[in-house]
């Protein structure tokens, strides 16, 4: 029987008012209608007045309508399994019986209804569902037609897989074939529709439309030309996933597609324009790129170069008329959220100490506020991979482009040209140099050109050229550079500020203690800063400070030095409240002064430890009792607790024995063991380092909790979670080296894991490094219970330390394993050539350690003979051959 359902007038006026009254810009009258909706999901058939507004109640006007049925929507995704029988058949027959509605904006509004109740689970419930859409695409009626195709897109990219899976009796088998017959259609929506559908369908290989490959390939083709630039829109989109899942299927007509490609680049409509430059970006990622593109490069190049110029329309987002912004607060929903970055121990290598996990900084983001991704961003990032694909071959075509560019008389042309020059930057960066002379004192006085987004793009190309600039004697580029970036640094115009901040940073990094020499300085012009900045570039100094602190390291630790910077630090830092986000970049900040400036910290470490204390234990309260009664507390930001750990870190590594009398008379330790237990992977890590740090600083006071906090490192060796595992990893290794002999009952909780981790293939360096530190550390003050296991680690344990500096780690770690071999010699036999390797990397180990390494040598030389040896030692390369005889006499 049809379900029968009528209106209570007074009832239907009632909703009708508040439709109406939610309209309203007035936030508190929102706010009370927010509540009144509220209420009435109370009443089982509240939602079927809703879907009567949208469907029946023609009189009304299309917002309100519409707005009756979003208001349905957020019902069914919050309430929908409430929902009587009665009211869900009623929706969903009103649905189907409206989805050709006349009005676009009602058969959308519709549309989103029906793919919310389907996402719900209820495509298995709904059966009629799909087929019935599927028959009405064949209506002789448009508005019918492009109701259900405009549902059936929204279902296609809600529920993707479900479609594709034995669940529903697979419909695609059906559904794609029928979408391929409408990209011939007539109507332009319908097409666009069309493609869309299928384009769902192509990254997850989707057996039905792998079937039908060739056919939808031929039909994209014929689309190329479409007048409708949404269909053409899709039809990019659909080859740029194509060519990462049938290259295959694309490679005979490649020629043509580039061709296409190319056109489609320099289309009128921007956004289809954009999606077209996504194929150079993805087809960079290809093996083949190298030689499909080599014959198109003449062509490509200047289309990318072209599409880097700001559009008119950017210019006015970006308010580049506006020259001086820097005395007008910032808007908040400007600020990104920051992401901090937990502490990782890591090991300094001989190459250079740089991290490799960290370059990630310096892509192309020269102006975060207007959409996010648009065609000079994309055009930019083409040029940057193609660079990098390409190398030096692809200078002969940018280079003619480059002159004409960056001397042009327009800004805007000048600035595309810079930020041309920025781009190819790795890629290109071997064949530049000869030309590196003559435009680095060019850009260095863009920096000064009367435009600021000139001198903001500069900022940060000159940036991506740090590395060659340190390169060369400071006088000649590294001193005006840093002068005239200093003075950027106090522009007039918030967006130079903080591009010259950025590159300062950078800069910073590559330099490192070549500043010292301008530390005051530097300091000089960053605390000025300080007085001048906005709300979201002063989260960005705290950043450049504290780059500057971790490169310079002590020398930033002179009382004259000390007085300019403190005291602006810890003023913003007792204006913030405990709630406050910055205090993030504020607090990472600090760690990094406080590492730098050593004892010169003491005087302010008092407070700062306190309030780091308190921001943990207020923390671990909220998560407590939020988990005791979720519907009355809220769950904390533990975003605060992992920075007051890690900066509590940074005080413990800087102050050193000085900490103990704070952590004498705080209730940290307690505060750790519950840290240590914690839920989140990231307070884990960071309270991990802390406990390491601690050990290193004082460990009288860890002593007693040792037991308990044992059994909890054992448990988190899980290489699943790289960084908590490497950093328990770490601090198992200081313990050691503290507890002695004592650390006997502890090895079976610890010692297998570390084994089975520095076996494991594709395990990071960072953490196969500390892996082998702690091991040895382990081997050295308990030799006994860990050298029977020596044969099963020796080999991964020389390969990894081999690259690491020498240093204490190292040094104990060696001492441990010589200490283990004498316990085993059998242990290395089989795999002594790697030893032999390992105790080679050593610079300079002390005399005791490099006596330890000679009798090790030595014995196993005269274990097996002179003629042994000799054929034993012919496999060595001959460095190591000659290094072992020169240092070792072997």
């Amino acid at each position: 029987m049809e379900y029968e359902w009528k209106p209570d007038e007074q009832g239907l006026q009632q909703i009708l008012q508040l439709l109406k009254e939610s309209q309203s810009p007035d936030t508190t009258i929102q706010r009370t209608v927010q509540q009144k909706l509220e209420q009435l999901n109370q009443y089982p058939d509240f939602n079927n007045y809703l879907i009567f507004v949208l469907t029946k109640l023609k009189s009304e006007d299309e917002p309100t309508r519409s707005l009756s049925g979003l208001i349905l929507k957020n019902n069914v995704k919050a309430h929908f399994q409430n929902f009587p029988n009665g009211v869900t058949d009623f929706i969903k027959s009103e649905c189907l019986n409206n989805i050709g509605d006349s009005s676009p904006l009602i058969r959308a509004t519709v549309g989103i209804l029906i793919t919310t109740i389907a996402s719900k689970g209820e495509l298995q419930n709904w059966p009629d569902l799909l087929p019935k859409l599927c028959s009405l695409l064949d209506s002789e009626d448009y508005n019918t037609c492009e109701g259900a195709f405009g549902a059936l897109q929204k279902i296609c990219e809600d529920s993707a897989e479900i479609l594709d899976s034995d669940v529903l009796d697979r419909p695609l088998n059906i559904m794609i074939p029928k979408f391929l017959q409408f990209f011939k259609h007539s109507s332009p929506k319908i097409r666009s529709h069309a493609v869309a559908c299928v384009n769902q369908f192509i990254i997850s290989r989707t057996q039905a439309l792998m079937l039908h490959i060739d056919s939808f390939i031929e039909n994209l083709f014929a689309l190329a030309g479409d007048e409708e630039p949404e269909v053409r829109k899709n039809v990019c989109r659909a080859l740029v996933m194509l060519l990462e899942v049938r290259m295959d299927r694309l490679l005979p007509h490649m020629h043509n597609i580039v061709e296409y490609m190319l056109q489609r680049t320099q289309d009128q409509d921007e956004n289809v324009a954009l999606e077209a430059c996504e194929f150079w970006l993805t087809l960079a990622e290809q093996p083949i790129c190298k030689d499909v593109l080599v014959r198109h490069l003449p062509k490509l190049i200047p289309v990318l170069v072209n599409g880097m110029k700001y559009s008119d329309i950017d210019i006015i987002l970006l308010k580049g008329d506006v020259e001086e912004d820097e005395t007008i607060p910032d808007s908040e929903q400007d600020i990104r959220p920051r992401f901090h970055r937990s502490r990782t121990v890591a090991q300094q290598h001989d190459e250079d100490g740089i991290e490799e996990e960290d370059d990630d900084d310096d892509e192309i983001d020269d102006d975060d506020t207007i959409s996010d991704w648009n065609l000079r961003k994309c055009s930019a990032a083409a040029l940057d991979v193609l660079a990098n694909v390409y190398r030096d071959e692809l200078l002969p075509h940018i280079l003619p482009l480059l002159k004409e560019l960056l001397f042009h008389h327009e800004w805007v042309v000048k600035e595309s040209g810079i930020l041309v020059l920025g781009a190819i930057a790795e890629g290109c960066m071997q064949g530049m140099i000869p030309y590196l002379p003559e435009l680095i004192p060019h850009l260095i006085q863009c920096l000064s050109d009367k435009k600021a987004l000139v001198r903001s793009i500069t900022c940060w190309t000159l940036s991506r050229y740090a590395h060659w600039v340190v390169s060369q004697p400071p006088d000649t580029y590294l001193k005006p550079l840093m002068t005239e970036l200093l003075k950027r640094i106090l522009d007039s115009n918030k967006r130079v500020q903080e591009a010259a901040c950025s590159a300062f940073a950078t800069l910073e990094e590559e330099a490192c203690t070549e500043l010292v020499p301008y530390l005051a300085y530097i300091l000089d012009t960053l605390v000025f800063a300080f007085s001048k900045y906005q709300h979201k570039n002063l989260l960005i100094l705290y950043d450049a400070i504290g780059t500057l602190a971790d490169s310079v390291g002590h020398h930033l630790n002179k009382p004259e030095y000390i007085q300019m910077l403190m005291p602006p630090l810890i003023q913003k830092w007792n204006m913030l409240k405990d709630e406050d986000k910055d205090l993030f970049p504020l607090l990472e900040c600090l760690s990094s002064v406080a590492t730098a400036l050593q004892s010169g910290f003491l005087p302010y470490c008092e407070p700062v430890y306190q309030r780091c204390v308190n921001l943990v234990q207020k923390t671990l309260a909220q998560a407590m009792l939020n988990n005791a009664h979720p519907d009355q507390y809220e769950a904390p930001d533990k975003d605060f607790m992992i920075v007051a750990l890690d900066l509590l870190s940074g005080l413990a590594e800087g102050l050193g024995g000085n900490i103990e009398q704070l952590v004498a008379r705080s209730n940290i330790l307690t505060l750790m063991y519950q840290c240590m237990q914690d839920k989140m992977p990231e307070v884990r890590q960071s309270s991990f380092a802390l406990l390491g740090d601690l050990t290193k600083a004082c460990f009288p006071h860890v002593k007693p909790c040792i037991a308990d906090f044992m059994p909890i490192l054992g448990t988190n060796l899980n290489p699943e979670f790289i960084s908590v595992c490497n950093n328990a990893t770490w601090a198992i290794g200081e313990i050691s080296i503290q507890m002695g002999i004592e650390m006997k009952p502890y090895i079976p909780m610890v010692l297998h894991q570390l084994v089975e981790i520095i076996n494991r293939p594709n395990t990071p360096k960072t953490l196969l490094e500390n892996t082998a530190i702690t091991i040895g550390r382990l081997g050295y003050v308990c030799p006994q219970e860990v050298a029977p296991m020596l044969q099963q680690f020796i080999r991964p344990w020389c390969t990894s330390l081999r690259n690491i500096r020498d240093n204490e780690e190292k040094d104990s770690a060696f001492r441990g394993i010589c200490t283990m071999i004498s316990v085993n010699p059998s242990g290395v036999i089989q795999d002594f050539i790697f030893f032999c390797d390992a105790v080679a990397s050593w610079i300079n180990p002390k005399d005791d350690l490099r006596d330890m390494f000679c009798k090790i040598l030595h014995g196993f030389k005269n274990q097996v003979g002179d003629e042994n040896w000799r054929r034993f030692s012919d496999q060595f390369p001959l460095p190591l051959k000659e290094r072992l005889a020169a240092f070792y006499g072997v």
